[in-house]
């Protein structure tokens, strides 16, 4: 690197730290100033927060990759995670997930459940899974900020004592990236969070344009036509996924072949099926929720939630086609020419393109940008894990009352505990990796049912909810042992079959013995009680089967049936179309189609105001 792109990180991790440590005086009033920021924030303030930690270098590295394989059709693969979660967070979640007025989300399931046994229980497994997941995504950061940080950087940072190696390059790495991540997280909390992210957000989106224009200044619209496939713009599929590359990248269809998703079609169709019950269950108790828990009101939290939506994917696409164009220009015939290729290979085109062909300065800023996006992510996990710990364990199991200065203390405590123990994960990494993603596809697998039932029917009930979650995990956790033995069945046998079928066709097995455990576990146990039901219903107000309850509360307060669910539904449809024309817009820009650039504006434009009507008038009518 030469001077200037050194001078412009330096400056961007000094600015970062200040920030974060200046306003870190607010965060101590209190558990709801530390992790809620007080409730105080401005909703456009905790969209961009939001959309800068949704902005992280490991998924940005793996949309480069299949993005330079497949093509723009390649948006469908976000399907998997699913990105139209924010859409019905948006529609309706959110203003749901606001009016219960708690801390957290495991803290929100008492408002659901109540504080009995059965409440309790699914309280905890809550918290488990909050926490659990916290720290394995920090082990993951760890590994991954380290490897990305020695492609990049060009001294040897390791930590030699005579002959022994203390701590490799990685390792010196990660751990300076996440002490001043962590400087400033704990100490601030989310106040410090969303400060720091809201400048980091501002980076990454100029990075993404400085490389975008970059790639306009040096290639002409001519050459760029001439380098990319006509099928590769093309968003429209069949049944099944055929190769385009042709000539000397002829290996490229091969590694298409061998991917697993042949079978587009019905990949698609199932991540659609899986999409829709894994949004409908609500966000995970992460990050996510704990912006909407820190909004002001109800209304604020849709606004939130739906400008996360319309600032997170123009700025991150135009970033990822840019360094795909670049790929495409300078790493393609590399590849082409060393014969077999895999998805190893496409993993290093992001820092393949950062360290070897773009310009001085833009290379400070995106490097800059990229931390940014590790940071972001980082310091959301940080601020969201401990406060699970300490006020859905801590506060409420073991010390009950206390002063707000001790909370905040045992709260810096608990972020510290969290990073030590992602960090020792992490120097394991190699060994454990496979456990890590197994923790977390595993809980995932779980969470969707009874977090599903969860909003919609009022029979469902804490044991419910506490087994539907425990069967996922466990039926999961099956499936990851079979998994481990794929080389030994024998070829042609159901376990063979089983282990090599790709996870996404397996989830209906997941989600229906969930759902046998959730249903068991409510009709053999009594009902939650009447007065935690009529509370919930009274303050969230869900469509759903809640005819009972409302039968109840008539003799105490009239309240009406609500009858949003087709609106809702319609929003949603109309929400994802909207996503989806912001995920490919900047791709037809940077590739200079412009016809089709042309035809995603019109969508984004159509859409937009039909969500202006259907969606924006309804939240203006809010009251809170």
């Amino acid at each position: 690197m030469e001077l200037i792109d050194v001078v412009i990180i330096a400056v961007y991790l000094l600015l970062t730290i200040g920030i974060g440590i200046y306003v870190a005086k607010k965060a101590s009033k209190g558990l709801d100033s530390y992790f809620l920021g007080g409730k105080s924030i401005k909703w456009y303030y905790l969209g961009l927060s939001n959309g800068s930690g949704m902005f992280d270098v490991s998924g940005t590295a793996w949309m480069v990759g299949i993005l330079f394989l497949y093509g723009v059709k390649s948006f469908m693969f976000m399907w998997i995670w699913p990105i139209f979660n924010q859409v019905f967070v948006m529609m309706f979640l959110a203003v749901w997930i606001r009016r219960s007025n708690v801390m957290t989300g495991s803290e929100w399931i008492l408002s659901r459940f109540g504080d009995d046994r059965a409440g309790r229980a699914s309280h905890l497994i809550v918290a488990i899974f909050a926490v659990v997941a916290s720290v394995g995504f920090i082990a993951y950061f760890f590994e991954g900020a380290g490897k990305f940080m020695t492609v990049i950087l060009p001294w040897d940072a390791s930590l030699v004592i005579g002959d022994f190696t203390l701590l490799n390059a990685e390792q010196v790495y990660a751990l300076i990236l996440i002490l001043l991540t962590t400087i400033y997280t704990i100490k601030g909390g989310m106040f410090s969070v969303v400060s720091t992210e809201v400048l980091q957000f501002g980076i990454m989106v100029l990075a993404g344009i400085l490389v975008a224009g970059y790639t306009f200044f040096a290639f002409t619209d001519i050459e760029i036509q001439a380098l990319i496939p006509a099928e590769w713009k093309n968003v429209v599929f069949g049944s099944e996924l055929t190769g385009f590359w042709a000539g000397d990248y002829e290996n490229f269809n091969r590694l298409i072949d061998t991917q697993g998703y042949k079978m587009f079609g019905a990949f698609v169709g199932m991540s659609l099926f899986k999409g829709f019950f894994a949004s409908i269950a609500g966000p995970t108790p992460s990050y996510d929720m704990q912006r909407i828990l820190s909004t002001r009101t109800a209304k604020d939290a849709a606004y939130m939630s739906g400008f996360t939506n319309l600032v997170l994917f123009i700025p991150r696409y135009l970033l990822i086609a840019a360094i795909v164009v670049l790929g495409l220009i300078y790493i393609a015939p590399e590849l082409a020419k060393a014969g077999e290729i895999s998805g190893n290979d496409l993993e290093v085109i992001l820092p393949q393109v950062i360290n070897n062909h773009v310009p001085v300065g833009i290379k400070g800023l995106l490097l800059a940008g990229l931390l940014a996006a590790f940071m972001s992510t980082f310091s959301a996990f940080v601020n969201a894990g401990p406060a699970y710990i300490v006020n859905d364990i801590y506060k409420k199991y073991f010390k009950p009352v206390a002063t707000d200065r001790h909370y905040v203390k045992a709260s810096h405590m608990a972020s510290f505990a969290v990073v030590t123990l992602g960090v020792i994960m992490g120097f394991f990494a190699d060994s454990i990796n496979s456990i890590t993603l197994w923790i977390t596809s595993s809980l995932y697998g779980g969470y969707v049912a009874a977090n599903f039932l969860k909003w919609i029917w009022w029979r469902f009930n804490g044991w419910g909810y506490f087994w539907g979650m425990l069967t996922g995990l466990v039926v999961a956790t099956l499936q990851y042992v079979i998994d481990q033995g794929a080389s030994t069945y024998v070829e042609g046998s159901f376990l063979y079959w089983y282990a090599h079928v790709p996870v996404i066709y397996l989830f209906p097995i997941i989600l229906g013995f969930s759902l046998l455990g959730a249903f068991l576990g409510t009709y053999l146990t009594p009902p939650t009680a009447a007065a935690t039901l009529k509370s919930f219903y009274t303050s969230v107000h869900p469509w759903g089967w809640w005819k009972p309850v409302r039968e109840q509360l008539k003799a105490d307060e009239a309240i009406e049936k609500n009858t949003d669910f087709g609106l809702d539904m319609l929003n949603c449809l109309i929400g994802i179309v909207w996503q989806s024309s912001m995920i490919v817009l900047p791709i037809f820009l940077v590739v200079r189609d412009y016809e089709k650039m042309a035809w995603s504006l019109l969508i984004f434009g159509v859409t937009t105001l039909i969500l202006k009507f259907t969606w924006l008038d309804k939240v203006k009518k809010l009251t809170t």
